[in-house]
């Protein structure tokens, strides 16, 4: 088999220096963004954009938030958000009501359809991504089983 070219698409980065934090930096930021981009495919059937799903995924896990909450869980400005909730309002996955103890301020909350939406988004990708860890050894699997809140640190900070 001929060795891959520097203009091939099955060509190698270049080796990085794992042991290195700048090349484990790299390493990382270029895997979990093809992981990212390949998981993202999954969701092939949904005619949501990003931002709208990833709303639906904030209310899902704090439930019923304000426009601004939602605007800097998102770390996007209040206008934008609006427009995003309009439209998820208009496609019935979201309805604004009241707040609860501050009649001044409106909530967004998720629909019964909004929450078969993501059920349905999530096990698509979860399934994909199963069985691509079915593919793997047991020992590579820990290895990610012991990353996993790594990660989710690093991406909370």
């Amino acid at each position: 088999m001929p060795a891959a070219t520097s203009s091939s698409p099955t060509a190698q980065a270049p080796s990085r220096d794992l042991r290195t934090d700048a090349g484990l930096a790299s390493a990382l930021r270029l895997n979990v963004l093809r992981l990212a981009r390949r998981i993202r495919v999954e969701r092939r059937d949904n005619d949501l954009s990003l931002s709208q799903l990833a709303v639906l995924g904030t209310l899902s896990r704090f439930g019923p938030l304000s426009a601004g909450e939602l605007a800097a869980a998102e770390n996007v400005k209040p206008p934008s958000m609006t427009r995003t909730i309009s439209c998820l309002e208009t496609v019935g996955l979201v309805t604004r009501r009241a707040h609860d103890t501050d009649g001044r301020q409106v909530v967004v909350e998720l629909t019964e359809a909004a929450r078969h939406v993501l059920e349905d988004d999530r096990r698509r990708r979860e399934a994909w991504l199963a069985k691509r860890l079915g593919s793997i050894s047991p020992a590579e699997r820990e290895v990610l089983r012991q990353a996993a809140p790594i990660l989710e640190r690093l991406a909370g900070s």
